[in-house]
């Protein structure tokens, strides 16, 4: 018999009862001063830990890290106590939840950064906007991070996973996709820096493999998964060039020599039939390399991460917007039951409409 997505999964360890994740998607709702996770947050995140795992929306691992507004960060005392909220609930619904640790680098405004310039591995303008107090703003071109710059921003993902365990979760992600600092230290485009971090595919990846090294001090790696979109091409100022597959197959044939959780593989956003330099299916490409657990998220359908399952191309199929407008979406894959409608206009806006009032299939209260 074919292995499906409702079946459980071992996590290194983390005993997952169906192989269905839910993804990483910002909501905003973290609208206070100190841009902690709030009881509105975990009812969000409690209401879907019917998933396998739940990996949390980008959580800012340092002021440096800010690119958007209302987002719950994971720096400050204050808001490792407003995470530990989410996980208790989580937990108490028996559910596993990972935090996805994340630093904007280019992308982002010097309004988020009392008046600098943001952080980025070089001198360049992703030509972006992003969301400030003031509405939607036009980036800059940022500022290239030193040396000194880079080591801090390591141990920033290094205190921001341990502030993590300290939240109670079960694990944390590194974004490394979406364009974001990581990816741009990867690609080319983004990436003109002369030195150690610079120039050929090893240099490019060195500071991923920088902080796992450093995060494996301190933590267990098989409670660390990272994320990869290596088909991204015109999205977030962030180009395929013709190092980018050997760039991205380096990077996963490495990554086998660290005992990770998984590495979580974003397939195209965009068509890319025509992109000589793209990869067309991802997860199946790097089955061949990475022989860890897989990951793979991107507009599936129970029917398509059914057949991924069964294809052995991905251990686990994460699901984005339909889990928004969802928060029973195994529970509906289960019974093919209809899916309810999201509504794009309340995706990053403030207060329960749009995100806690969703109903389920049994139109009962979830109210704690």
């Amino acid at each position: 018999m074919s292995k499906t997505i409702f079946e459980p999964y071992n996590l290194n360890g983390l005993q997952l009862r169906n192989r269905i994740v839910m993804a990483p998607m910002t909501r905003s709702r973290a609208d206070n001063e100190g841009n902690a996770a709030t009881e509105l947050i975990a009812e969000y995140y409690r209401q879907r830990a019917s998933a396998g795992l739940i990996i949390t929306e980008g959580t800012f691992i340092s002021p440096e890290a800010v690119g958007y507004i209302n987002v719950p960060a994971i720096y400050s005392k204050e808001q490792i106590e407003g995470w530990k909220l989410t996980t208790q609930a989580v937990h108490q619904e028996g559910g596993s939840i990972f935090a996805q640790l994340w630093h904007t680098g280019a992308i982002s405004h010097p309004d988020l950064q009392n008046g600098n310039k943001p952080l980025g591995p070089s001198t360049v303008n992703p030509y972006q906007q992003v969301f400030t107090f003031e509405g939607f703003k036009d980036t800059v071109e940022a500022q290239a991070m030193t040396i000194a710059d880079i080591k801090r921003t390591i141990n920033d993902f290094k205190q921001a996973a341990l502030n993590a365990f300290e939240a109670g979760f079960d694990g944390v992600e590194i974004h490394s996709a979406n364009g974001f600092l990581l990816q741009q230290f990867l690609h080319k485009n983004s990436n003109h820096r002369t030195d150690e971090y610079g120039g050929s595919i090893e240099n490019r990846a060195r500071i991923i493999f920088e902080i796992l090294d450093e995060l494996k001090t301190v933590i267990d790696l098989s409670k660390v998964g990272i994320r990869f979109n290596p088909s991204v091409h015109g999205i977030m100022g962030i180009e395929a060039d013709d190092e980018t597959i050997a760039l991205y197959n380096y990077i996963a044939k490495r990554l086998n020599d660290y005992n990770l959780a998984y590495i979580h593989l974003t397939e195209p956003f965009t068509d890319v039939s025509k992109v000589d330099l793209a990869i067309q299916k991802v997860a199946k490409h790097f089955r061949e390399f990475y022989k860890g657990t897989i990951i793979t998220n991107v507009r599936y359908t129970k029917e398509t991460a059914n057949q991924v399952i069964a294809s052995g191309d991905a251990d686990l199929v994460a699901f984005g917007v339909p889990f928004i407008a969802n928060p029973d979406l195994v529970e509906r894959f289960k019974s093919d039951a209809a899916l309810n409608a999201p509504d794009p206009d309340t995706f990053y806006t403030s207060g329960e409409k749009g995100y806690t009032d969703y109903p389920k299939m049994t139109e009962v209260s979830n109210s704690i």
